[in-house]
């Protein structure tokens, strides 16, 4: 054979354009992730502002004209008031002016990330010494000592998308595996389902009991993990039901790609550029991380918007992956052609 002809055998048109999608995968990650996370800076912070009559006004001015637009001041009634917020996720911090001293009090949730807390002291502490001011800083919602700058919760949702995409990927595609119909299909759910139980009672077992690594109910954090593991395994299945292999590459790009670097992990959702600001609530390693953090630290305050989007990304990938096993029957029945009768 030749050379070209060695090649040709090596290398099929097929692997060749998996090859393409693979290279521009790996681009596409390098892109996003430095393009997420190369140079974090705060932008529209929500913050509170307490302080008597019209210095409250007067300093929310001056927050709003800083460069970079770093705040999204509020004024607020009091101390116990920007608490509330802070404890419901309304506003990440809040600076309290004491009229009577020289000392303000700096409210922050390392909860909410330890990056983003320790920023709004750096620079509320500038802020006030340009005024002669000194800040006593109050964490309300406090990261575990167990929980290094506040990243278990991302990593323990990183677990759980990776174990889900994974199963519904070895649940289509591996050797010996048909095509969907409509019971493959209900079944590979059914067996998703029981994996995604299993995989998000074990994840909150080992950040819990086994590292105490996050507080908070694990019974609260079994149900977010088996959502979480299960959305982004249905949606996966859909994928591959309607794209075939390419599919699970689609997967990796929603999930892995576009998902991971803007979920607010290494580096809260304020602090991270505007495209992955936009879309990281809206994908389910987002959503699971603001989740679990508020599991963990919030009371499970302001989550509704979260399981929201991970039960539409669990019922329309399942409903995509039903759709499709059901298309795909009619089409291989149509092509299956009539029995002509036999004539005596």
């Amino acid at each position: 054979m030749s050379l070209v002809d060695e090649l040709k055998s090596a290398v099929t048109p097929r692997a060749a354009l998996l090859v393409v999608g693979v290279f521009a995968l790996q681009l596409l990650f390098i892109t996003s992730y430095v393009g997420a996370l190369h140079n974090p800076k705060p932008t529209d912070v929500p913050f509170g502002v307490v302080a008597p009559g019209q210095a409250a006004t007067v300093l929310t001015d001056r927050l709003e004209k800083l460069p970079g637009d770093p705040f999204d001041p509020r004024v607020v009634a009091d101390e116990a008031e920007a608490r509330d917020q802070i404890l419901n996720r309304d506003i990440d911090g809040a600076l309290i002016v004491d009229p009577r001293g020289r000392t303000d009090t700096l409210l922050v949730a390392s909860g909410g990330g330890k990056v983003l807390s320790a920023t709004l002291e750096a620079m509320v502490t500038k802020l006030e010494a340009a005024n002669q001011r000194l800040v006593r800083t109050v964490d309300v919602a406090p990261s575990s000592s167990q929980d290094f700058n506040g990243l278990s919760a991302f990593y323990l949702v990183i677990g759980w998308c990776v174990g889900g995409y994974i199963c519904a990927a070895i649940l289509a595609i591996s050797a010996g595996a048909r095509p969907a119909n409509r019971e493959r299909a209900i079944i590979r759910l059914g067996a998703l389902a029981l994996y995604a139980a299993l995989g998000g009672l074990g994840g909150a077992i080992i950040v819990g009991p086994v590292l105490g690594a996050l507080p908070g109910s694990v019974a609260a954090l079994w149900g977010l993990g088996t959502l979480v593991v299960f959305a982004v395994g249905a949606a996966t299945l859909a994928l591959q039901s309607v794209f075939g292999i390419v599919g699970i590459g689609l997967a990796i790009l929603l999930i892995v790609i576009a998902g991971n670097p803007s979920a607010g992990g290494a580096f809260p959702l304020p602090m991270l550029p505007p495209f992955w600001r936009a879309i990281g609530p809206y994908l389910p390693p987002g959503a699971g991380t603001w989740a679990a953090r508020s599991i963990a630290y919030f009371k499970g305050n302001d989550m509704t918007a979260s399981m929201v989007v991970l039960s539409v990304w669990a019922v329309v990938g399942a409903a995509v992956t039903l759709v499709m096993s059901s298309v795909k029957r009619e089409r291989t029945a149509e092509r299956i052609p009539p029995e002509v009768p036999e004539h005596p």
